[in-house]
């Protein structure tokens, strides 16, 4: 007779799985030793053994090597557990507990073989994840999504950055503004350079290289400025 995989691989039901933090931060699920020793007995009706033919016990942690046998099959792993030590003291505390507790981690290693609360150890992230993100829609190449809104024209609100010692505003100087200065100078009769010196004194740029603002400005400057007389 085959063994009972259908038991053995059979999901724990949530009120059996445990939380505990991981080693490198996260939640990850398991079972207690004695909800996995329940399992065996049930696939295996109790005909199955463990022992522990090695042992090490080091100055942080001990270590064993766990066999398992049922039905002619037989599966070994490892298993850990710390050395507990006096806070104060630094005396061991029980290292009969601690050796316990490395079994008990080597004996549902090797029930994993068998099956047994397998699919704790599924890849998954450590803390559960957040909301998926949206779905990208598929590109068709030449032609434009007909599900995708329109883009949307950018907000003419202004930012600034520094451009040298001056306070810089977006939005370029528009030909209009260009075509009122230039056209303001030829009245008030300055010539193209004294224009592009006035500019370049107050906002350290030629006029064409002004922001809207700026040329809004100069422009208002031309305005009120008398009439030069050769």
């Amino acid at each position: 007779m085959g063994m009972n995989r259908a038991v053995l691989e059979k999901p724990f039901d949530a009120t059996q799985i445990r939380q505990r933090r991981g080693r490198t931060g996260g939640v990850l699920d398991y079972v207690e030793g004695h909800t996995v020793i329940a399992r065996l007995n049930e696939a295996f009706d109790g005909a199955w053994s463990f022992e522990i033919p090695w042992h090490e016990i080091r100055e942080t942690e001990v270590l064993v090597l766990g066999k398992l046998t049922a039905e002619g099959v037989v599966k070994c792993q490892f298993g850990a557990s710390s050395v507990t030590r006096d806070r104060e003291t630094k005396a061991l505390v029980s290292l009969g507990d601690d050796l316990k507790a490395a079994s008990t981690d080597a004996l549902k290693k090797c029930a994993t073989f068998l099956g047994v609360g397998l699919h704790l150890y599924a890849e998954k992230p450590l803390r559960p994840p957040g909301p998926n993100p949206p779905p990208r829609p598929a590109s068709n190449s030449g032609q434009r999504n007909q599900d995708l809104p329109p883009p949307r024209p950018p907000v003419a609100t202004p930012s600034t950055s520094v451009a040298g010692d001056a306070l810089v505003r977006s939005g370029r100087v528009t030909p209009r503004q260009l075509a009122a200065i230039w056209r303001l100078a030829r009245a008030k009769g300055l010539e193209p350079g004294a224009v592009e010196g006035m500019s370049l004194r107050v906002f350290n740029r030629k006029p064409e290289a002004l922001t809207a603002r700026e040329a809004s400005a100069l422009i208002q400057e031309l305005s009120t400025m008398k009439r030069q007389v050769a």
